[in-house]
C-alpha cells in the first residue's frame, strides 16, 4: 500500500487534490462507524477519518486541527464571485 494513502491531509493544497464525492462517502461511513478497508482511496480515508472524529470515535489530532484552521484562515469554503 502507498504510505501516503493513510497519511492525514495536512494542508489545503493537499485537500484540493482529493475527490469530493469520495470524501463525502467516506465521511458518512466514518460517522456511521463503518470500517474503512485498505482498498479505499486517500480521499475516502480522509472523509472517513473526519466522520469518526465528528462522531467522537476518534480523537481530533493536531493535524486535523491545523487543517481546519488553515481552511478557516484561507477562506477555503467562502463563496467565490
Amino acid at each position: 500500500m502507498d504510505p501516503l494513502h493513510r497519511k492525514p491531509v495536512a494542508t489545503v493544497a493537499e485537500l484540493v487534490t482529493l475527490d469530493d464525492a469520495e470524501m463525502v462517502d467516506g465521511y458518512f461511513d466514518g460517522f456511521a462507524d463503518e470500517p474503512c478497508g485498505d482498498n479505499r482511496s486517500r480521499a475516502f480515508w480522509h472523509g472517513w477519518r473526519n466522520g469518526m472524529m465528528d462522531k467522537g470515535r476518534l480523537e481530533k489530532d493536531n493535524t486535523a486541527c491545523a487543517l481546519a484552521q488553515e481552511v478557516v484562515d484561507t477562506g477555503f469554503f467562502k463563496p467565490r464571485h
